[in-house]
């Protein structure tokens, strides 16, 4: 059971009539020969540390290493309390947690890299907090982290998830892609409206520069986490009412790695471009690293 692109996902899940969850589960079998239990329970350490990610950032005050950011995750969730939210209850939840996992991040605190450390809020913020808005159970958060995770298998393999080689939109787009795969799924979408929710995603984001001010992972990282979850339920919401991506995903993935090759070198995370360059991102460079 293997996949190296969409389609061929796409083909396995329609043919065996099978959910992506469940063929990223047996590709995962065969490729590590463990046993479907040892690896659901591997999963399911995940999706605690994501959800201790989660509480920690809205119940404790934190600060990060460059000083950058902490407790913005906090600001959003007392807004929601106010009940005056621009966005609404769910939206609003998923921001603050996003937002919450990059300043547990960024203050050295224990993550789960999905797909790495800059873009880890979106899928846990996604995933869990429709899952709790609700009722759903941990078994299905757990299938739907899967689901994500044959979306980043494929972008891993045909392209990159890394900033300093394809930007911003690698890392949060990559990540938003899988979490709208993995939503999409956990709600009872079909696999075919998953994966053109992933299209979308990345899609939306196409061409965003990794520009960390001090080349530090906390800022802007911290707010494109937030447009990322953003993007991940809206690209969810559009998959889920059949709205499918003119381009098909593995285009879009390919058009995706393009761009970001394209990017200068000064766009692609080292800092010496883009907010990070402004007179502001230097004196704070300067500040932070004396």
């Amino acid at each position: 059971m293997n996949f190296t692109n969409g389609k061929e996902l796409l083909d396995i899940c329609e043919k065996q009539n099978k959910t992506i969850y469940e063929v990223c589960i047996e590709r995962e079998m065969d490729l590590t020969s463990k046993t479907r239990e040892e690896i659901i329970e591997r999963m399911s350490h995940s999706l605690e540390i994501m959800k201790n990610s989660i509480n920690k950032s809205l119940t404790e005050d934190i600060k990060s290493v460059g000083g950058l950011i902490g407790g913005e995750a906090k600001l959003i969730k007392n807004r929601l309390e106010t009940g005056k939210t621009v966005c609404g209850s769910l939206m609003s939840k998923a921001i603050s947690a996003a937002m919450g996992v990059l300043e547990v991040n960024a203050s050295m605190g224990l993550i789960v890299a999905a797909p790495t450390a800059g873009s880890c809020g979106i899928l846990p913020a996604a995933i869990i907090t429709v899952a709790n808005e609700y009722g759903l159970s941990d078994e299905d958060m757990i299938n739907a982290i899967f689901a994500g995770s044959a979306i980043g298998a494929i972008i891993t393999r045909n392209a990159t998830v890394a900033g300093a080689e394809g930007g911003c939109q690698a890392e949060t787009g990559s990540a938003a892609a899988m979490a709208a795969a993995g939503v999409v799924e956990m709600m009872g979408g079909t696999p075919r409206q998953a994966i053109h929710a992933a299209a979308t995603t990345l899609k939306n984001v196409m061409g965003l520069v990794c520009d960390p001010i001090a080349g530090l992972v906390e800022a802007p990282c911290q707010k494109r986490n937030a447009i990322g979850v953003a993007n991940a339920l809206i690209s969810a919401e559009m998959g889920l009412a059949g709205v499918e991506s003119i381009i098909p995903f593995d285009e879009v993935v390919e058009a995706m790695y393009k761009v970001g090759k394209a990017l200068p070198m000064e766009l692609r995370e080292t800092a010496l471009g883009g907010v990070a360059a402004t007179c502001t991102g230097c004196s704070i460079t300067k500040r932070v690293f004396g």
